[in-house]
């Protein structure tokens, strides 16, 4: 068994080799050690890696793996403990990875369901109960929002710190479990997400390590998409790779850096589609994330979000949208209101937050002297947390893992464009950008 993991990591090392670029312009600091997961016998028929996720109004979609292929994918839940007086039935999946077979996995819709209430439920008809807790349906709403997790002693103390907030939903820009091909740490990473990810929806878009393609072997985002469905259909898209979703009243899109998205791409006609159907009488604040940042002061991934802005910048800015928040750098970096690489009041905060605690540690590598857009960067592991307390307002805060305790160094208010008169200023051109053919 051992002679065959060597192996399997040798032909993993070489094909990822001929496939991923090496990149040698900055040198990380030691990271704390990866968490080791001893094996624990599982009855096959019993859910494991549960976590939910929004799935169109009102609705939630709940997702597990079973090692037991025949278990069925149904969903029952209630509002009191134990008292199950509504079910669901879903739909299953699974995926082959060179000498790796996943489990049975499971998706299923459950709502309509109400705004901010607690919901006890079960999946397969047995085995433990879980419970979750509806977004409001109007505001405050809080966001909390971690990126480049992997699992680390550090992941697990970001995890601990976003434990003790109060929140409704997590935002997560890319880089999940850092498997890069070993597909057993998915499965890790589902059982060390799942405190949290079964209790609140996490929403999340792919970063480079959620690709995993080997040439000739793999499609890339294979495991990806199987595992964390996002409501893409619901949304009108036809890739799990970007999607929108309301929650109170925030309109928030996910895009995807690995994907095409140049003019003539799908991604770029549905996100011009998405922006026009935009209500900002329903959902005045309009918030967009996705891996690679565009605004980034770090030597680290210099130059990287160059193609994807040139092309949807022009977008971004036409619509209005107030915040993007980025991952893949590991630091943390807020910019003013910028556009078109430069300070512009009624441009977008852009927040890079790659630092929940991946193995490959920190980007201490600055540019000097700072841009002139850039208000605050440090390179710490930490989560962030956004807590829109109505149209026109919402609360900023980033949360430093300081000797494992969560320290907040940088907060701001910020206001929405809705209340600055840029909307109405911006009228012509938007509608010439995002109706035009």
């Amino acid at each position: 068994m051992e002679t065959k993991r060597r192996i399997f990591v040798i032909l993993i090392s070489v094909l990822l080799s001929l496939s991923l670029p090496v990149r040698t312009d900055y040198v990380r600091p030691q990271p704390r050690k990866t968490l080791h997961f001893p094996w624990k016998p599982k009855h096959p028929s019993l859910p494991h890696q549960v976590h939910i996720s929004l799935a169109g109004e009102n609705h939630m979609r709940i997702s597990w793996i079973t090692d037991d292929n025949s278990a069925p994918s149904i969903v029952e839940y209630g509002t009191l403990p134990g008292q199950y007086t509504f079910s669901s039935s879903g739909e299953t999946t699974s995926y082959n990875y060179l000498f790796y077979s996943s489990g049975q996995i499971h998706h299923t819709v459950i709502g309509p369901l109400e705004h901010d209430t607690i919901y006890f439920y079960r999946c397969g008809g047995q085995g433990p109960e879980f419970q979750l807790k509806t977004p409001p349906g109007q505001f405050p709403v809080t966001f909390v929002v971690a990126g480049d997790l992997g699992q680390t002693g550090w992941t697990k103390s970001t995890l601990d710190h976003i434990d003790q907030c109060k929140y409704d939903v997590h935002l997560l820009p890319g880089d999940l479990s850092y498997a890069d091909c070993m597909q057993h740490l998915w499965d890790n990473f589902g059982e060390l997400v799942q405190p949290l990810a079964s209790a609140r929806p996490w929403m999340v878009t792919q970063g480079n390590h959620e690709k995993e393609k080997i040439p000739f072997f793999t499609d890339a985002f294979e495991s990806y998409n199987a595992r964390w469905k996002m409501p893409f259909e619901e949304s009108e898209s036809t890739s799990n790779l970007y999607y929108s979703f309301e929650v109170a009243g925030v309109h928030v899109i996910m895009l995807g850096s690995y994907t095409d998205y140049d003019e003539l791409s799908d991604q770029y006609s549905w996100l011009k589609a998405d922006l026009s159907k935009v209500d900002r009488k329903k959902t005045p604040w309009l918030v967009v994330l996705f891996h690679v940042p565009w605004y980034n002061s770090n030597h680290a991934h210099q130059g990287e979000g160059d193609g994807m802005m040139a092309a949807m910048e022009p977008l971004l800015y036409a619509a209005g949208v107030d915040l993007v928040f980025a991952g893949h750098v590991h630091a943390y970096e807020r910019s003013k209101r910028v556009n078109k690489g430069k300070s512009d009041p009624c441009g977008t905060v852009h927040i890079t937050i790659g630092d929940g605690g991946n193995r490959e540690g920190l980007a201490q590598k600055y540019i000097h002297p700072t841009p002139e857009w850039s208000m605050f960067r440090e390179a710490s592991f930490g989560h962030g947390e956004l807590k829109i307390v109505n149209s026109t307002h919402a609360f900023w805060s980033w949360h430093r893992n300081d000797d494992d305790e969560p320290v907040r160094s940088d907060q701001v208010w910020i206001t929405s464009l809705i209340n600055s008169g840029c909307l109405a200023e911006k009228a012509y051109e938007s509608s010439k950008i995002l109706v035009s053919p």
